[in-house]
């Protein structure tokens, strides 16, 4: 099994910045890669019940460079349906998620 990564960025009001800064890493990460289709991030919000959510970036296993740059840790694979593409190509939806995708 191929590991997903995954790292928590706080509330929806602080994400901002580090989804950004997640953008901005990833565009050079892709470029330096060769433009992989399946190198992608995805965003979660996540409320478990709380008051506020929780973000949570997604890396696919093509980013595993960059996710473990960022200290983001191994997971499963997200379920699609709580996912929304932050960076990466389109195409990612179907090459990570056959038959699930968007």
């Amino acid at each position: 099994m191929i590991d997903w990564f995954s790292i928590s960025l706080g509330d929806g009001i602080t994400a901002s910045e580090p989804l950004a800064d997640i953008e901005a890493q990833f565009a050079l990460a892709r470029q330096a890669a060769g433009m992989l289709p399946d190198m992608a991030v995805f965003v979660s919000h996540e409320s478990e019940g709380r008051l506020h959510c929780t973000v949570r970036a997604y890396f696919s296993p093509a980013c595993v460079a960059l996710a473990q740059a960022l200290a983001a840790q191994p997971c499963p694979a997200p379920n699609p349906a709580n996912l929304t593409l932050l960076a990466g190509d389109k195409a990612a939806w179907a090459l990570l998620f056959p038959g699930r995708g968007r």
